[in-house]
């Protein structure tokens, strides 16, 4: 306890306070803008702390890493434009609550369940830190393709209606991870002779196009679409009642596991955590013809989880010096810059920096949800701003955003080619949430597979003889069985009813 609360003693002072609220402002901003991620906010801010202490510099930078996983929300919601990627499932149901007039509503449950989930996994980060950190140790190249295709399996719950359709448009996003310079050996694919197709495609011009730019096609088809009621400005509180609350306990503590846990394995991060959570929390909840309609559960399970994983993903970081996503790997860059190594030993040599740490990110997480909440009123007059105004405006920033990935034009390209997918996808009623995951799963699982396979000596049944990895791979195929065997049964009684 003393040296948490000497965490807080160290960034009580005005200037640690102020820089950790511009973080903070910043990272939402950033979140909310489609196209900017957290990594990118902390890359931009990254030069502005070379000449600061530790501690004032990583209170900018934890400010912008918090805010923008949250920041996402604002957007995902009321244009149905997810601000980064762990936002993509909020828009599934919060959306459609924007659309019947509940968009304040669903803005302050949303920013409510992403600081407690945030808490959360801060807690777990606090407390547990280091025995998580020896489970993950346990998970090699099998373990990763394991996982990685049991979440291939649970998309065909995040499509609706059609589990088919939803594995289709999984394999497209994996396909297009296919494109470009092979893993481990180089080889280059599909590029057609195209140079700027060898680095393949990025996920941010894929996530823009199939989702920001495709929805302005949409509203362009169809100028009715998306016209929302009036709003509703007259949501109370945190947008929950009491008795809502303790219905959504086992919710938001199942979602914040999941993030939690995926935060913890390097390379996965929330742009998978919130999706997994959604199709989770739709696979146990009693009223799975709810989601996707404009029910609380889908956005609690979407904003828990993936504001959980960034405390989890800051576990490998701190105990391991592994970065768990984009966001802490620039982290470490901003650790390794002040001349401080995460590991093992950092609890021992820099104990004040990481109880420091821990307190900024409580501070962080309650400047969010200060913002979100007071900030509601304008952000609900975005939906006031004229489509002929707003959309021009979506499509700038849009195509800043994909140039700023890599600083060139063939990105702001590859986002029209990723719209008119997804455009066409969605007019035959394909989801656009799984080619996401897909491509963001691909480039996991055919790495890891071929780093298996080469140290098995290119026998697949090593994939098996691992406990771990071969207990996710028979949940899957259980998973397959069982829903094969629904689907027979379903014919059956059809037939019969015929």
């Amino acid at each position: 306890m003393e040296n948490y609360i000497m965490g807080f003693a160290q960034i009580l002072n005005p200037m640690t306070m102020m820089l950790c609220l511009i973080g903070t402002f910043l990272g939402i901003f950033f979140g909310a803008s489609p196209g900017m991620t957290s990594s990118m906010g902390i890359a931009l801010a990254l030069p502005i702390t070379y000449s600061m202490g530790i501690i004032d510099g990583m209170s900018l930078l934890l400010g912008i890493y918090i805010g923008s996983i949250s920041g996402g929300l604002i957007t995902a919601i009321l244009i149905n434009i997810p601000g980064t990627p762990a936002s993509v499932a909020t828009t599934f149901d919060g959306h459609p609550m924007a659309l019947r007039g509940e968009g304040g509503r669903a803005i302050r449950v949303g920013t409510l369940y992403s600081f407690l989930g945030g808490m959360f996994s801060l807690l777990a980060l606090f407390l547990i830190s280091p025995i998580l950190a020896k489970w993950a140790l346990k998970f090699s190249y099998e373990e990763y393709f394991s996982i990685g295709i049991l979440s291939l399996l649970l998309i065909s719950s995040l499509s609706g209606k059609s589990p088919v359709k939803g594995m289709i448009s999984a394999l497209v996003g994996v396909l297009f991870t296919t494109v470009g310079m092979a893993p481990i050996d180089t080889v280059r694919r599909y590029t057609f002779g195209i140079s700027a197709l060898d680095g393949g495609f990025q996920l941010l011009p894929l996530m823009v196009g199939v989702y920001a730019v495709a929805e302005v096609l949409k509203v362009a088809s169809n100028p009715n679409a998306g016209n929302m009621k009036p709003l509703n400005y007259k949501s109370k509180g945190l947008g929950i009642s009491w008795k809502e609350f303790k219905e959504q306990f086992k919710n938001f503590i199942l979602s914040s596991l999941i993030g939690t846990g995926i935060g913890i394995l390097p390379g996965l991060g929330a742009a998978i955590s919130n999706l997994i959570a959604y199709s989770v929390s739709k696979k146990t909840s009693k009223h799975p013809e709810r989601y996707g309609t404009g029910c609380i559960d889908g956005l609690i399970a979407s904003e828990t989880a993936n504001n959980a994983t960034s405390g989890g993903a800051l576990i490998p970081l701190l105990t391991m010096g592994i970065p768990g996503d984009a966001g802490t790997a620039m982290l470490l860059a901003a650790f390794m810059l002040q001349g401080i190594t995460p590991g093992p030993l950092l609890f021992d040599t820099h104990a004040n920096v990481i109880y420091a740490m821990f307190a900024i990110l409580i501070v962080s997480n309650i400047i969010m949800i200060l913002i979100q909440i007071f900030g509601l009123p304008v952000f609900l007059k975005m939906l006031k701003v004229p489509k002929n105004i707003l959309l021009p405006v979506v499509m700038v920033l849009a195509s800043v955003g994909a140039f700023a990935v890599n600083n060139r034009i063939f990105d702001v390209w590859a986002i029209l080619f990723f719209a008119i997918v997804g455009y066409g996808l969605s007019r035959f009623d394909f989801p656009a949430a799984p080619i996401v995951l897909g491509f963001v799963l691909g480039p996991i699982i055919e790495l890891n597979f071929r780093r298996g396979m080469m140290s098995a000596y290119g026998s697949f049944w090593n994939f098996f003889t691992r406990p771990i990895s071969g207990t996710v791979l028979v949940i899957t195929i259980l998973l397959v069985a069982l829903k094969i065997g629904m689907a027979v049964r379903k014919k059956v009684r059809q037939g019969r009813v015929a």
